[in-house]
């Protein structure tokens, strides 16, 4: 409830900034995410997110891009994630994590054609697998800590871009015998409104 009022007060506060450049889209696209940590496969698997942005620019060429968004992230546990947690977690593969991201990122344009951007990521854990819920409670930490950094090519009403994210924060929220932190490739559409 606290982040919905957050977000409609921030979009508030961004509508009234509009003298300087306000725009405000929906977006959607794939996740193609992965965990680092000995208890996961390497490699990817794909997900989805979608929401609503925004862009404040300062100046023509500077500004902000906050974001809403739902994002799912899939992962494949390794044969080392039975070994460590057989207690815990027995017979788990896949995992699904959904989470409410907030990013706010850095928006520079060198040209108009095209955004390089950067910031920081907050992610709030809403649900995860079910099974892994029932085996083992909250097995990954409510709240996740990203960077993102990538380039968007801005057309007259669609936007195109792709970003890499990698997470700050341990999610391992089990014990302390390994480190998971997230990484992903974002792929995606904004359209303007």
């Amino acid at each position: 409830m606290k982040t919905a009022i957050l977000a409609a007060f921030f979009f508030l506060l961004a509508g009234a900034i509009h003298a300087q450049g306000f725009k405000l889209g929906v977006k959607a696209g794939a996740n193609i995410s992965g965990m680092s940590g000995l208890s996961f496969k390497e490699g990817f698997k794909f997900g989805y997110h979608a929401g609503v942005v925004s862009e404040i620019m300062f100046t023509k060429k500077i500004g902000i891009q906050p974001e809403f968004l739902f994002s799912e992230n899939r992962l494949r546990t390794g044969n080392d994630f039975s070994n460590i947690y057989t207690q815990a977690l027995p017979n788990i593969t896949n995992i699904k994590l959904t989470y409410l991201a907030i990013p706010v990122l850095f928006n520079y344009k060198p040209i108009k054609l095209i955004s390089v951007q950067m910031g920081p990521q907050f992610g709030i854990l809403l649900n995860q697998t079910k099974s892994l819920a029932s085996n083992a409670g909250e097995a990954f930490k409510a709240r996740d800590f990203s960077l993102l950094t990538g380039l968007q090519i801005n057309l007259p009403i669609v936007r195109v871009y792709g970003r890499y994210a990698i997470g700050l924060s341990n999610l391992n929220d089990i014990d302390n015998q390994d480190k998971w932190k997230s990484t992903a490739l974002q792929v995606g559409v904004v359209l303007a409104l």
